[in-house]
């Protein structure tokens, strides 16, 4: 039976999918998030409740959670969006604030986000359909880079840029190392851009602070291979099945039917060239990788 706990002959393959891991790529919620709501016995297959994240779910049973039918997981799909400022990364915020999720076009599965982006800050951020692929990008042991440019306020000293390579520890936090190179300055205004493999709650924000410099602005350019490119503010953008088996290997993009990808909403009007942000010139190595990566390869670059 679907539901009987893993015997020590079965093997999962054979005796279906652990729920927790099937939520999961069913967008649900993150792997440890679909074992707290099975705790917490909001979910239920074959109408039964679930006690254990030691049950299996096989094709055809029915999957509920807080009572509503959860669809079988499709294939894997990861998405590009260019996130604005003022938008949290949450399906709800309890001070109703305006969410990532409520701001989607419409015709999307339900996706969860790679990491987050605070309310303001802005740029690249990945979604996908798959929580199990979700909590695998987030991950340092991925070793992928994440690139922004900054605008801070302050004065600024190059030394101190440069000694955060070696990595810095602020009121007990421990930041590992942080690549910031000078873009750009104007009096107290400076353009940087800063790349990072960790990424803990606000880091740049509080590593600059550290520094003496306010941080005014902040976007993602890249997050690994992905990059923000052109891709216009609110709009968003699927990822090739192709482009996935390259970067992340044959068994997260399961070769299916495609579907064809969302139309991105309609883009704002372009703000004045004068409201841009300064840009160094684009090193020839990285010539025209602003839309997908290139190569079989799963290691970063910096485009």
């Amino acid at each position: 039976m679907s539901g009987d706990e893993e015997d020590k002959g079965g093997t999962e393959t054979a005796r279906g999918e652990r729920i927790a891991k099937w939520l999961a790529r069913a967008g649900v919620a993150s792997r440890r998030d679909a074992e707290r709501l099975i705790a917490e016995g909001r979910v239920t297959l074959n109408r039964r409740r679930v006690e254990t994240p030691a049950t299996f779910v096989r094709p055809g049973d029915a999957v509920a959670v807080d009572g509503r039918p959860v669809a079988a997981p499709g294939r894997t799909r990861l998405f590009r969006y260019h996130k604005p400022p003022g938008l949290v990364t949450t399906h709800r915020d309890p001070q109703g604030r305006p969410t990532v999720f409520e701001r989607l076009p419409p015709g999307l599965p339900r996706l969860v986000s790679v990491g987050r982006l605070d309310l303001t800050s802005e740029g690249l951020l990945l979604l996908t359909n798959d929580g199990a692929l979700a909590r695998r990008l987030e991950l340092p042991a991925q070793g992928w880079l994440r690139r922004y440019r900054v605008r801070v306020y302050g004065r600024l000293d190059e030394r101190d840029l440069a000694a955060l390579a070696r990595g810095v520890t602020i009121d007990g936090v421990a930041y590992g190392p942080i690549e910031a190179e000078v873009d750009s300055r104007r009096g107290l205004i400076s353009w940087l851009t800063v790349s990072l493999r960790e990424g803990k709650n606000r880091e740049i924000r509080r590593v600059l602070e550290h520094l003496g410099l306010q941080v005014t602005r902040l976007i993602r350019v890249a997050y690994g291979p992905f990059q923000l490119g052109a891709l216009p503010r609110g709009a968003v953008e699927e990822v090739s099945p192709k482009v996935l088996r390259e970067q992340l290997g044959p068994e997260v993009a399961p070769i299916a039917a495609r579907r064809p990808p969302p139309a991105a909403p309609e883009a704002p009007p372009a703000p004045p060239a004068a409201a841009l942000p300064p840009r160094r010139p684009p090193r020839a190595r990285h010539a025209g990788r602003d839309r997908r990566p290139r190569g079989g390869g799963r290691r970063p670059g910096r485009g």
